[in-house]
């Protein structure tokens, strides 16, 4: 409902927006600019960017060739995202690495980590070309993590409150955060004066990279920038969701610049060039601030410090060559990891108990709050873990099995549930008489049952839309949990609609 609500928020600023413009186009600058760099200084300085001749040239190797390794091996997966109520294949091909059992969110899809190298954990990969492209994705997270330190803690030495010091206006856009003369703390004036170093670190260390790769020329279609002109956009403007709030997002670029980075045909009169690949920020639904177009080059790198994410807007732009991208982020995964869901789970079973003679099944509560909690905890395990990972076909099996035991254990924790639900069914029916306390807690079980089968409907349909049937055949979704009346083994149907008519019957009694 929220995440609704937000939806129909952005929808409404965006037309009020390009209302407000008509035909007009607000003006953007890029290096060319003689005003550039006072721009960048003066309203996007928390944009950090390193040119690739400032990057160990052995980390370039490996990452780069980690790129390709994956391209060869197929392994980048067009998302089947859902935006306003409809279903798109997103037009960048994505895959998603980090720690194991992290998951990312975005577009109401959860991506699955594929897990890299990690102390405690036994992860079989597909190949050794897989093992060792996630062993040089968390070479170049470690790398990241230890410039983006660097830059925060610049950040807090120049005092860095309102965008204004940053960047020292160097004509390179390269930007140096070593040799910056320490200017001496003023606590009443500092935006993150409180942060100690370990708070600089939790705010940079990232616990996955979301990969990205797209080649222009093989897109039928592009959108096209619809504020400044900037032309085509391989990622519309968006602020990355679910990070942990004002954490660092760090990018390595890396475009195959060669033959098909010809200068383009139209003679550049202004604004940027259309061969080569750009990131655009602008100040989040702001029509006074002129917009930035940053060109990326071969392993060039940049870093969104701070809250640049939440108080700015940021797109790619799309060049004539294909390129690669690993953007490395600090996900909030208080709902999103192995360890929350199981912890969920064990928190609902707590309800079932079992009779030792008879080794019957029967639930320890029936308090309307104990219900409520375990059928949502029901819902969340359903429709936010088990859908979501065979949504998403077989992609994951191309580097690792490693999902399949946890999945395959929570679908067990999702079966008890099952029948918790069942045994609430039976209590209800069992009762001659329904008294006003009991038909609250009826009401209750009803708003969670009720969700659930328009959930399962909604999911039901996504499986089969024109979109998904576009997929290849092993990354269509696969709809499940799925059953039928006629087996034996679940203990209510999927089609839940004559469950919730009997239901709403019982509460009518009492009314």
């Amino acid at each position: 409902m929220k995440r609704r609500a937000g939806e129909r928020e952005k929808s409404m600023k965006k037309k009020k927006l390009l209302e407000e413009l008509g035909k007009d186009r607000l003006p953007y600058m890029t290096p060319v600019d003689a005003d550039f760099h006072q721009l960048w200084k003066s309203r996007y300085s928390k944009l950090i960017f390193r040119k690739s001749d400032t990057v160990p040239e052995e980390l370039h190797q490996m990452v780069q060739e980690a790129f390709l390794t994956l391209r060869e091996h197929d392994c980048f997966f067009q998302d089947l995202v859902r935006i306003k109520g409809k279903d798109f294949v997103t037009p960048v091909s994505r895959i998603l690495i980090g720690n194991p059992g992290y998951t990312y969110k975005y577009l109401n899809t959860r991506l699955f980590t594929v897990p890299w190298p990690t102390v405690g954990y036994d992860i079989k990969y597909c190949s050794p070309q897989i093992h060792d492209v996630c062993k040089a994705l968390i070479r170049l997270n470690d790398y990241l993590h230890i410039e983006a330190v660097k830059a925060l803690q610049n950040l807090v030495e120049t005092k860095e409150i309102n965008d204004t010091t940053v960047i020292d206006g160097e004509q390179n856009f390269a930007t140096s955060l070593a040799e910056k003369e320490s200017i001496s703390k003023d606590e009443s004036s500092c935006c993150v004066q409180a942060d100690n170093y370990i708070s600089l670190k939790n705010r940079t260390s990232y616990n996955m990279t979301l990969l990205n790769y797209m080649d222009p020329l093989q897109m039928l279609y592009l959108k096209q920038e619809p504020y400044f002109g900037m032309g085509d956009m391989a990622v519309s403007w968006h602020h990355d969701e679910n990070l942990v709030e004002r954490s660092t997002v760090a990018v390595y670029s890396y475009s195959c610049e060669g033959s098909a980075m010809a200068e383009s045909d139209e003679e550049i009169l202004k604004g940027r060039d259309p061969a080569v690949w750009h990131v655009g920020l602008k100040v989040a639904w702001d029509i006074e601030t002129p917009g930035l177009a940053m060109p990326l080059h071969q392993g060039d790198c940049y870093l969104m410090l701070d809250d640049l994410n939440m108080t700015h807007q940021h797109c790619v732009l799309a060049g004539f060559s294909p390129r690669f991208s690993s953007t490395h982020r600090v996900a909030d995964c208080s709902r999103g990891t192995l360890e929350y869901i199981f912890g969920q789970c064990e928190l609902a079973l707590q309800n079932l108990q079992t009779d030792l003679d008879s080794v019957a099944l029967s639930l320890k509560s029936l308090e309307t709050a104990v219900i409520k909690q375990v059928e949502e905890i029901h819902n969340e395990v359903e429709f936010e873990w088990l859908r979501q990972f065979w949504f998403q076909g077989k992609r994951y099996l191309k580097c690792t099995d490693w999902w399949l035991k946890p999945i395959a254990k929570l679908e067990e924790f999702w079966r008890k549930m099952e029948i918790m639900t069942s045994l609430v069914l039976s209590e209800f029916r069992k009762e001659e008489r329904i008294e006003e306390q009991r038909a609250k807690t009826i009401r209750c079980f009803l708003l969670v049952l009720t969700e659930r089968q328009r959930l399962r409907k909604e999911w039901t349909a996504r499986c089969q839309s024109e979109a998904a049937e576009s997929l290849p055949e092993d990354r269509k979704p696969e709809c499940h949990p799925l059953w039928t009346d006629d087996e034996c083994n679940m203990s209510l149907p999927y089609d839940l609609e004559e469950v919730i008519a009997d239901l709403q019957n019982l509460v009518q009694w009492v009314e």
